[in-house]
C-alpha cells in the first residue's frame, strides 16, 4: 500500500479521525487507525472504540490498493509537524513509513485483522447548515452533567418535531433549551434521541467549518442502527452511540411569568464577573444587586478578600438581591451570542432565565434559553 496526498489535506482528515480515539483504550487496537486506499483512488482514515466512530474519505491522485493500522495519536502529532509539502505513506512489511521533504519518520502497524468493523450509518434523517448546527449545539452542551455517575444528565437530548428540533442539557444546577429548523426528509418525522454531550459537542464544532451541510442519520425505533445517531458532511461521517433516553420533563422548569428584567450589554457584563469572582471561592457566588438603573455586583464577605463593581442596566421590576455561581453565569452569558443579555427573575429564590437581545415583541418566546438556579443567601 501507497499514497501521496498533500500536507495540509492529510494533517486535517488524521487530526478529525483521532479527535474520537480513546485515551486508554479498553484493547490496544483501538488507540489505532485505519488507512486503507480503495480501487477508486480513494483514502479512508478511520477510527473506531465500539461507542464513536469517525471516518475521513479523501481523493488521491497516486496510490497504490491496501489497508494498514497505525497508531492515531502518533500519526497526528507527525502529520501536524511536518513542513507544507507533499507526504509519501508506504508500507514496508510491518513498517510504514512517512515521508516529507526531509523528514522520515517510521512506524509500526498493528494487526489490521483485530480491528473492529466501522458501524454502518442508521438511516438519513434531514440536514441542517453546519454552522447553524455548530452554534446550536454549542449553547446547549455548555450546560450538560459533566458527572458520569448520572449518565443521563450528560447528554443532550435532540426532540425533533417536523421541521423544528429543540436541543436541551441540564446538570440540575442550569438547563440550556434551543430550538432551530432543519430540512427533514419526511416532513411529518418525529424521534427523540439522548446524545453524549461531550461527543455532540466536539463533532459539532469539527463539522462547523466545513461550511457544508450536516446530513444527520437517525435509527426508528426497531430499525437497523437502533440506538445510534450518525452525523456526515463534506466527506466526513461519524456515529455515536445513544444514552438511555430518560430525561428530566425539562419544559415544566421554564418560567413562564417574571416579576423583574434586566438588560445589560453583554460584553461589560462578562467583565465585570469575572473581575469581580476573583475574590471568589470555587463554591462561593457573585451577588447581583439590581436597582433602577444600575446593578452592583459583589463577591467575598467577612474576613475574605472582597471586590465591588457597579454598571449601568435597562431594570423593570422592585429592587432585587440575587446570586448565582460566577461560572455557570459566564458560560450562559457566554452561549446567548447577543451583544445584549436579557436576564428575567421572579424572586431571589427561583430560577432566572437568560437570553440574548431585546425581542420585538416582549412576549416573544427566543429560540435560545438558558435557566439558571441563583444560590441561596444567608440571612
Amino acid at each position: 500500500m501507497m499514497f501521496r496526498i498533500e500536507r495540509d489535506v492529510l494533517a486535517e482528515a488524521v487530526a478529525w479521525t483521532a479527535r474520537s480515539l480513546p485515551a486508554r483504550p479498553s484493547v490496544p487496537v483501538l488507540a489505532g487507525m485505519r488507512l486503507e486506499v480503495t480501487g477508486e483512488q480513494r483514502l479512508k482514515l478511520s477510527g473506531f472504540d465500539y461507542e464513536v466512530s469517525a471516518e475521513v474519505a479523501l481523493e488521491l491522485h497516486t496510490g497504490e490498493a491496501g489497508v494498514v493500522l497505525v497508531s492515531g495519536k502518533l500519526l497526528a502529532e507527525i502529520t501536524r509537524a511536518l513542513p507544507a509539502q507533499p507526504v509519501d505513506f508506504v508500507v514496508e512489511g510491518a513498517k510504514a513509513v512517512v515521508t516529507c521533504g526531509s523528514a522520515r519518520f517510521t512506524l509500526l502497524t498493528m494487526p489490521v485483522e483485530d480491528y473492529p468493523s466501522l458501524p454502518a450509518m442508521p438511516p438519513a434523517a434531514g440536514r441542517v447548515g453546519s454552522d447553524v448546527f455548530a452554534s446550536a449545539v454549542g449553547q446547549v452542551a455548555v450546560a450538560a452533567g459533566r458527572d458520569d455517575t448520572l449518565p443521563m444528565l450528560t447528554g443532550v437530548r435532540m426532540e425533533i418535531e417536523g421541521d423544528t428540533v429543540t436541543l436541551a442539557a441540564t446538570d440540575r444546577y442550569r438547563l440550556a433549551v434551543r430550538e432551530l429548523k432543519w430540512q427533514p426528509d419526511q416532513p411529518d418525522f418525529a424521534a427523540i434521541a439522548m446524545i453524549p454531550g461531550k461527543t455532540l459537542a466536539d463533532t459539532a464544532k469539527a463539522l462547523g467549518t466545513t461550511g457544508a451541510e450536516v446530513e444527520i442519520a437517525l435509527s426508528s425505533a426497531g430499525g437497523t442502527g437502533e440506538g445510534m445517531i450518525g452525523f456526515s458532511s463534506a466527506g466526513r461521517r461519524t456515529t455515536t452511540r445513544l444514552l438511555d433516553p430518560e430525561f428530566p420533563k425539562y419544559r415544566s422548569l421554564l418560567p413562564t411569568e417574571f416579576s423583574a428584567r434586566a438588560d445589560l450589554s453583554t460584553g461589560p457584563f462578562v467583565e465585570a464577573v469575572k473581575r469581580v469572582a476573583l475574590v471568589a471561592e470555587r463554591n462561593t457566588p457573585v451577588r447581583l444587586a439590581f436597582r433602577s438603573g444600575e446593578v452592583v455586583l459583589e463577591a467575598g464577605s467577612g474576613d475574605e478578600a472582597q471586590a465591588v463593581e457597579a454598571l449601568p442596566v435597562d431594570y423593570e421590576g422592585e429592587e432585587m438581591n440575587i446570586a448565582f455561581n460566577h461560572q455557570f453565569l459566564l458560560e450562559g452569558l457566554g452561549a446567548i451570542d447577543s451583544d445584549i443579555a436579557r436576564l428575567q427573575m421572579t424572586t431571589s429564590t427561583k430560577p432566572a432565565i437568560l437570553t440574548g437581545g431585546k425581542p420585538v415583541d416582549d412576549g416573544a418566546v427566543t429560540d435560545y434559553r438558558y435557566l439558571i438556579m441563583p444560590i441561596r443567601l444567608s440571612g
